[in-house]
């Protein structure tokens, strides 16, 4: 069963991998494939030995959300600003629309 994320009389600043389910090595081990289950429906698992953190299992896709991006890859919003549309003028006074046959 995984352990509480929170230990008695510790204060301590709340940090992400707090929030994650933990598992003692042994547990884990003996229950890997809820460990793996869990990460896939609930998010990442921590992993400790003797109460220290040592390992985080998560899905594929979430490894390759951490991975870097490869070169060619530009944010959209840079994409877009890049297409330099907002320099494009527009003579809406001039568009009188079309017929429509219904």
């Amino acid at each position: 069963m995984p352990q509480t994320a929170t230990q008695p009389g510790k204060r301590s600043r709340k940090r992400p991998i707090d929030r994650l389910g933990r598992w003692k090595l042994e547990d884990a081990k003996a229950r890997l494939s809820e460990v793996v289950r869990l990460a896939a429906t609930n998010g990442p698992q921590l992993v400790t030995i003797r109460g220290k953190e040592a390992a985080v299992v998560l899905t594929p896709s979430e490894y390759e959300q951490l991975l870097p991006k490869s070169k060619g890859h530009q944010p959209l919003l840079s994409f877009l600003k890049g297409l330099g549309l907002g320099k494009i003028k527009l003579d809406r006074d001039k568009d009188i629309g079309r017929d429509a046959a219904l």
